[in-house]
């Protein structure tokens, strides 16, 4: 198994999941997996369909009920907690297949996001962040969001969950079913993103964008992390491009 380097010493583990068994009947989704996000990272989670990486955002959201293992987000134990805790405490999720409210307005979508919320000034300057930040976004906030191209419902998605103002931000397959030019546009905003210093678990099968980005990776497979280590590293290492890099695409505008 690769290493990632400096990985254990001297960074703080916003999140940290420890020997997590997750099983649905006599399956076993997840056996036995250890993973952290090191505060101000991407960590990317890869794997196939069937891997185990949505079971392993399930568990963190309150989901899936874990049979065994803990799950500490700032050191304080999610095990248990149900999802609206969770926002409260700043973990945030763009669930698979984005999930926004259709017969809503964008405007109305993002305005869910920071449901909960009492500080109005704070919210119409994190909407307005928003919208610079999507401009598309802008351009469309009173148009019903099930009418959105799927590039655009999943930028919304991404602006739902960031008006939570979430420290930790969870994406569940973000690139599924968009163009290459919409996954590169898509992968090059979750990196602007984590420079404003959201930390973020990205959960991918495109392992090629996912890596380009990510600073630690880990691999999945029937419930196991097989491999892990540095974005570089996984990259490089060739039983990861035999099973997963054939479908990558291109460099990502820094």
């Amino acid at each position: 198994m690769l290493t990632a380097k400096g990985f254990s010493k001297g960074i703080y583990k916003l999140l940290e999941i420890l020997d997590l068994k997750v099983s649905y009947g006599a399956v076993k989704a997840l056996d036995g997996v250890t993973l952290s996000v090191p505060q101000g990272a991407i960590v990317a989670l890869l794997g196939a369909n069937g891997s185990g990486k949505t079971t392993t955002i399930r568990a963190i959201t309150g989901l899936a009920a874990p049979q065994a293992g803990r799950i500490l987000f700032d050191g304080r134990s999610l095990n248990g907690l149900p999802p609206h805790e969770l926002v409260r405490l700043g973990v945030a999720v763009v669930p698979e297949g984005r999930r926004i409210f259709i017969n809503l307005s964008v405007h109305e979508n993002l305005l869910l996001g920071g449901y909960g919320r009492r500080d109005q000034e704070s919210l119409a300057r994190d909407l307005d962040e928003i919208y610079d930040t999507f401009p598309r976004l802008a351009e469309r906030r009173g148009q019903m969001a099930g009418t959105l191209s799927g590039g655009e419902q999943q930028m919304l998605a991404l602006g739902r969950a960031l008006m939570s103002r979430p420290r930790l931000l969870l994406l569940d397959e973000p690139s599924l079913g968009l163009a290459p030019l919409l996954v590169k546009e898509v992968f090059n905003i979750v990196a602007r993103l984590n420079k404003r210093g959201v930390t973020i678990l990205l959960v991918e099968q495109n392992a090629a964008a996912a890596l380009k980005i990510a600073g630690y990776g880990y691999v999945l497979e029937t419930g196991r992390v097989v491999l892990t280590g540095t974005g570089v590293e996984l990259l490089a290492h060739p039983q990861l491009q035999d099973a997963y890099l054939g479908d990558g695409v291109g460099g990502l505008d820094q």
